[in-house]
């Protein structure tokens, strides 16, 4: 008996000592609690955000497998060194965000901090990136709209409306996408700002470890869906 209540008495103590120094929030029993329910909410709205992308992919797939020609020829349209470069450049990147959680995790400021500004770089090389290939297809007529057209391909010249009208949907899917994905770039190189801030100003704690955590599931997740656009868009055989 004298061992459980020893057990026990330690265990609250814990408890109140994990509330003085504002490791968890007044809802939650201790950081275990607070951890798993932050980490269920996270794996949620990953849930959804697989669902939402999920319904561009399958649209994809299903035009690809019927347009699969018309598709081919609008993949050998797109820079596939500089998809290349940006797949190294992501994969890096989930590399760092993982140092930067192992550095909140033992409250280290500074490596945090240096981690987290590797992280939003290589996100900013990315974006860059993106911005310089997206230019290139608006220059070459590739945005799909009123200029949409194939003058500026030798291979494509003299192909068929119809053909022209396929490959403008696999461009209007691309940018989509693409789109998309950026757009999830620039929110979690926004959030990772902010945090980096807080790290180099020495205001992070322990208690910000599990906000790192989730948002290293929010980059890898970013990261992943990328490793599934680039040989859906780029590596199409004719």
């Amino acid at each position: 008996m004298t061992d459980v209540h020893a057990t026990i008495s330690a265990a609250d103590h814990t408890h109140d000592e994990e509330h003085t120094h504002g490791l968890v929030a007044h809802h939650f029993d201790d950081a275990q609690q607070q951890h798993d329910a932050i980490e269920l909410g996270m794996w949620a709205f990953l849930a959804q955000e697989v669902l939402f992308f999920g319904g561009l992919f399958l649209a994809y797939l299903l035009y690809r497998f019927k347009y699969e020609d018309a598709f081919a020829e609008g993949s050998h349209e797109l820079y596939l060194s500089l998809g290349t470069v940006n797949t190294a450049v992501l994969l890096t990147s989930s590399l760092t965000m993982a140092l930067a959680v192992y550095a909140a995790k033992i409250d280290n400021k500074k490596s945090l901090f240096r981690y987290l500004l590797l992280t939003i770089i290589l996100g900013l090389v990315f974006m860059g990136i993106k911005g310089v290939e997206w230019t290139l297809d608006y220059r070459e007529h590739l945005v799909p709209g009123q200029f949409f057209g194939f003058d500026y391909s030798e291979h494509l010249a003299g192909r068929s409306p119809e053909i022209a009208q396929h490959v403008q949907l696999y461009f209007f899917l691309y940018f989509c996408m693409t789109g998309l994905h950026a757009l999830h770039m620039v929110i979690g190189v926004v959030i990772l700002a902010w945090v980096a801030i807080k790290a180099a100003r020495a205001k992070t704690s322990l208690r910000d470890a599990n906000f790192v955590e989730m948002m290293g599931l929010y980059w890898h997740f970013v990261d992943i869906v990328w490793i599934f656009l680039f040989p859906f868009l780029y590596l199409i055989k004719a």
